[in-house]
C-alpha cells in the first residue's frame, strides 16, 4: 500500500458510502427511500470513518484536496506531494460514484426526478445565492481543517512519525466532526467541503448514460471547489497566526 493507492481507496470508500446513503434516501423504491437529513449526515460521518481507517496508516487520510492544500499552506505537508494526493482523491471519488450508480441502477431507472438522480453525485444549493453558498462551503471546510491542524500539531509534538491528515484526528473523532458540520452547516449547500467529493462524481454524472438525466450543474460546480479551498487556506493562516 502506497500513499497514492491509499488515497484512491480511502476516497473511493468515502464516496461509495456517502453517495450510497444519498441514493438510498432519494431514489425510488429503495429500502431507505424517504429517509431524511439525520440519516444522510450520519452516514457521511461514518463514510469518513471508513475512509480514514483504511487510508490513515499509509497516507494520513487526506481524502480531500482542501485538506492537502490547507496542510501544505500551514507547513505540515510538502507541496510536492499535493498534486499526487489530489489526483488520487479525484480517481477514488470517480470510482466510488460509478460504483454507486452500478449498484443502484434499477432505482435510477425507476426515479422520474432527474434532479434527485444528480443529487446522488454532487451538491446543489437549497436556495441559489453565490455569496452565501460559497460562505457555507468556506465555513464548513474551515471547521474541518482547523480541527485537523490542532490534532496534527499535538501528534507531531508527541513525536509520532505519521503523515498528517484526517487520520491525525482519529477515525472516530473525525467522523463526529464531519457529522457535526453536516448537521449544523450543511443545510444550505449539502456541505461538499471537499472539491474531489463534488467534482469527481459530477464528471461521472456527465459521462454516464443515466436515463432521463439533466445537465450536471456546471454553473454551480465552481463553488464546491473554490469554497473548500478558501476555507482550508483561511484555517491554515489562522493556525499560523495563532
Amino acid at each position: 500500500m502506497t500513499p497514492f493507492i491509499a488515497e484512491i481507496i480511502g476516497t473511493g470508500l468515502l464516496i461509495l458510502l456517502g453517495g450510497g446513503i444519498v441514493a438510498n434516501c432519494v431514489l425510488k423504491g429503495t429500502k431507505g427511500s424517504g429517509s431524511g437529513w439525520i440519516e444522510i449526515t450520519t452516514a457521511w460521518g461514518l463514510a469518513v470513518f471508513v475512509g480514514v481507517v483504511v487510508a490513515g496508516p499509509y497516507s494520513g487520510a487526506h481524502l480531500n484536496p482542501a485538506v492537502s492544500i490547507g496542510l501544505a499552506v500551514g507547513g505540515l505537508f510538502p507541496w510536492a506531494d499535493v498534486p499526487m494526493y489530489i489526483l488520487a482523491q479525484m480517481i477514488g471519488a470517480m470510482i466510488g460514484s460509478a460504483l454507486v450508480y452500478a449498484m443502484y441502477k434499477d432505482h435510477f431507472d425507476a426515479t422520474e426526478d432527474a434532479g434527485l438522480k444528480r443529487a446522488v453525485f454532487c451538491t446543489d444549493p437549497a436556495i441559489p445565492n453565490n455569496f452565501r453558498n460559497i460562505l457555507s462551503e468556506i465555513l464548513g471546510t474551515f471547521v474541518l481543517v482547523f480541527c485537523v491542524f490542532y490534532f496534527s500539531e499535538a501528534s507531531l509534538n508527541d513525536g509520532a512519525n505519521t503523515t498528517v491528515g484526517l487520520g491525525s484526528i482519529g477515525a472516530i473523532p473525525v467522523a463526529f466532526v464531519v457529522w457535526g458540520i453536516g448537521l449544523s452547516l450543511g443545510g444550505t449547500t449539502g456541505y461538499a467541503i471537499n472539491p474531489a467529493r463534488d467534482l469527481g462524481p459530477r464528471i461521472v454524472h456527465a459521462l454516464l448514460p443515466i436515463k432521463g438525466k439533466i445537465n450536471s450543474g456546471w454553473s454551480y460546480a465552481w463553488i464546491p471547489i473554490v469554497g473548500p479551498i478558501l476555507g482550508a487556506v483561511l484555517a491554515a493562516l489562522l493556525f499560523l497566526a495563532l
